[in-house]
């Protein structure tokens, strides 16, 4: 992949960069700004260089329309506030206020246009359609670099299209989350193990195919646990249960006995008679039983005690350790624990530790743990699984030399 040193002098030159500012917000206020700082170290690497920096991103879903409360005005703000710099937001994202703002640049400068996803043509299924847009970005700048990981699985005018207009290269993030990733999935050092977590069975079960191969070892917590343990007989009550997945985990658990490999599933759960995730309130008692003994009127909202231990003692015996997925519902205090473990655990890894984004990187902020505590946080869930998947990312592809 090319990076920054592949662009040659930039001194003057204009940088049109694409960053993933998709942060969480409470209003207007930015409750987490972790997407926002992994972007500095290219952004001043830019800066140094004498470069004229133009930022593009996106921030939540809107429909191909400005929307007010998908502005990017926050993450402009927070940038100037880290940066210790004016960043001009634009008032619009491919118009005449982005050519505004663009021509106003001054060696050293960051602005950022306004939301790539107010422009129909950022998502288009039609290639003509993201290229006309892209062509727009592209008359803005002189070369373009590309550091949101968080988007480079999308075949989008930003990530893809921009790419193939102008001489292009990875930033410092992409390169660091590209070197992390491959050395989970091409040259690990063992023990690796994967521990995987999240409400959704189906949505790992790529990630199984490739990585049961690779790996030394796959924990298994979170909602995706239970359909798994239905696979070994268990009676899991009310908890989460995948029926289309169900021959799958079969079949991986037969995979794994043939091949020597370990799938490591919960021994003991907490549980409860429900929940409120809006109101994050528990119904009902919580406690903890075997998974041998679920009730069939109570649901599994998180691992127990013992297989926090089990967990705990296997992810630390690793010299390769991926995590992607809480334990269980992690944003209600009672049922952190076993999101709490794994993360912890993970600090203590003598090796790579890498939290593969999404709510694995969301949960170890939450619950009070340090980026610098972990060997790599990913800022994209859905790309750090795509590639773990083996899959091809459009964004990293066209990037490649």
């Amino acid at each position: 992949m090319r990076t920054l040193t592949d662009l040659g002098d930039l001194r003057g030159k204009r940088v049109v960069m694409r960053c993933d500012f998709n942060v969480p917000l409470d209003g207007q206020t930015i409750t987490d700004d972790g997407r926002i700082r992994a972007a500095l170290p290219t952004i001043t690497a830019l800066r140094d260089a004498g470069a004229k920096v133009l930022i593009l991103a996106h921030l939540g879903r809107p429909k191909g329309a400005p929307e007010a409360k998908y502005s990017l005005a926050p993450a402009a703000t927070r940038l100037g506030e880290l940066l210790g710099a004016d960043v001009k937001l634009a008032g619009d994202t491919a118009g005449e206020g982005a050519e505004a703002v663009a021509a106003q640049l001054q060696d050293g400068d960051v602005a950022l246009l306004e939301n790539v996803r107010f422009e129909p043509g950022e998502t288009s299924k039609v290639e003509a359609e993201r290229v006309a847009l892209a062509q727009k970005w592209a008359a803005l700048g002189d070369v373009f670099v590309s550091d949101g990981f968080g988007v480079v699985h999308r075949k989008q005018a930003s990530v893809y299209d921009l790419a193939k207009l102008l001489p292009s290269a990875g930033g410092k993030l992409v390169q660091k989350e590209v070197e992390a990733l491959s050395k989970v999935t091409t040259d690990p050092d063992r023990p690796l193990v994967v521990v995987l977590g999240g409400a959704k069975v189906a949505d790992k079960l790529a990630v199984i195919d490739n990585l049961l191969t690779i790996a030394d070892t796959l924990v298994i917590g979170g909602g995706m646990a239970y359909t798994f343990l239905k696979a070994q007989g268990h009676e899991i009550g009310r908890s989460l249960f995948d029926e289309a997945s169900l021959e799958a985990c079969s079949t991986y658990l037969r995979t794994a006995e043939e091949t020597g490999k370990q799938i490591l599933l919960p021994v003991d759960v907490r549980i409860a008679s429900g929940m409120d995730f809006a109101a994050r309130t528990v119904e009902g008692l919580i406690e903890v039983v075997g998974v041998d003994a679920i009730p069939s009127d109570k649901m599994g909202l998180d691992i127990g005690p013992r297989s926090e231990e089990l967990f705990a003692a296997t992810i630390t015996s690793g010299k390769t350790v991926v995590w992607n997925g809480p334990m269980g519902v992690f944003e209600i205090a009672d049922l952190s624990h076993g999101t709490r473990a794994v993360a912890q655990a993970l600090t203590q890894v003598d090796g790579l530790s890498v939290v593969g984004g999404g709510d694995s990187a969301a949960a170890v902020r939450d619950l009070g743990f340090s980026d610098d505590q972990f060997g790599h946080i990913s800022t994209g869930g859905g790309a750090s699984l795509e590639f773990l998947e083996g899959k091809e990312l459009p964004g990293i592809a066209v990037l490649e030399a």
